[in-house]
């Protein structure tokens, strides 16, 4: 296994979504021993703190299509220059969220250093809704769509560009619930989409080589990771704030991330959505760090 140089950054936003408590994930996972566990295995780590989010602002928008607009269009500005940053250093960025908003950030940051960037979206929901077609106006629940292009200007065009990934580069695994508008988004750009019932189907094994044989398909020089708490069963990850039965296993998990490992493909991770108020006992932090384990190369031999 080669020894990666690691930079871990928080991003303590709560702004993309209502429920309180999502902006104290990145302490969770630390707490959890995230850094420990990747030194361990033998990587190099630098954690580089958190992003100041202001949270004076976060009943400052007056676009009640997009809750909190500017605060999350400032916040994700800050995040994508930090990730350019360690990505022009050679480093590979690990992102702690967070609600799912922060995609937004991380994407824009990374994706200027390919020509080709994958995205492997593991994850509940589809997070492809825009202002027209959200039910709630949450941010968390449009980042995919922005970073396609799709959605407010101010969102798109962070850091000066879109958009941040192709259509035909995006894998989406775990999901279960998606609104109306963003089926016919999927159907409309061609994603591909593992949903439950592929997974039931066909089992997690054939899945994620499946979606690696796609990735390397579409000639991706880079992935990136987007992995939501909530794509795994709620039984595993209570304190997410939007959790939906029936998901990936705990197992499962360790498995894709495992495979992902093996395959090479992975050049960028962030873990969002870990909600320590709704939590029992740092459950779901503890999971998300043993998941970074299999990703970044664990074995129990």
């Amino acid at each position: 296994m080669e020894s990666l140089k690691i930079s871990m950054i928080g991003v303590p936003m709560d702004m993309g979504q209502l429920r309180r408590g999502v902006d104290m994930g990145p302490s969770a996972i630390r707490y959890a021993g995230a850094v420990e566990r990747l030194i361990n295995i033998g990587h190099t780590v630098i954690d580089d703190g958190d992003i100041y989010i202001d949270h004076s602002k976060k009943e400052s928008s007056t676009n009640s299509a997009l809750r909190n607009l500017e605060a999350v269009i400032e916040a994700n500005t800050k995040l994508a220059q930090k990730v350019h940053e360690i990505v022009e250093k050679g480093r590979f960025p690990l992102v702690l969220g967070g609600d799912h908003s922060i995609a937004i950030g991380t994407l824009a940051g990374i994706s200027d250093h390919y020509e080709n960037l994958g995205v492997i979206w593991y994850d509940a929901h589809a997070d492809m809704n825009t202002s027209e077609t959200s039910p709630s106006g949450n941010i968390h629940g449009m980042p995919l769509a922005v970073s396609m292009g799709i959605g407010d200007e101010g969102l798109v065009n962070i850091k000066g560009y879109a958009p941040k990934v192709k259509p035909e580069n995006i894998v989406i695994i775990g999901a279960r619930s998606i609104d109306q508008g963003e089926k016919e988004l999927i159907r409309e750009k061609g994603i591909k989409v593992y949903s439950m019932h592929e997974i039931d189907r066909l089992g997690m094994t054939d899945v994620i080589q499946d979606a690696i044989i796609y990735l390397k398909g579409q000639n991706v020089d880079g992935v990136h990771l987007s992995l939501d708490l909530d794509g795994i069963d709620p039984i595993y990850t209570p304190g997410v704030g939007t959790p939906v039965p029936g998901g990936i296993t705990y197992r499962e998990s360790h498995l894709a991330m495992e495979m992902l490992q093996e395959s090479g493909l992975v050049t960028s991770a962030e873990f969002v959505e870990v909600n320590p108020i709704l939590d029992e006992r740092n459950k779901t932090a503890d999971v998300a760090v043993a998941l970074m384990g299999s990703l970044f190369g664990e074995t129990l031999v």
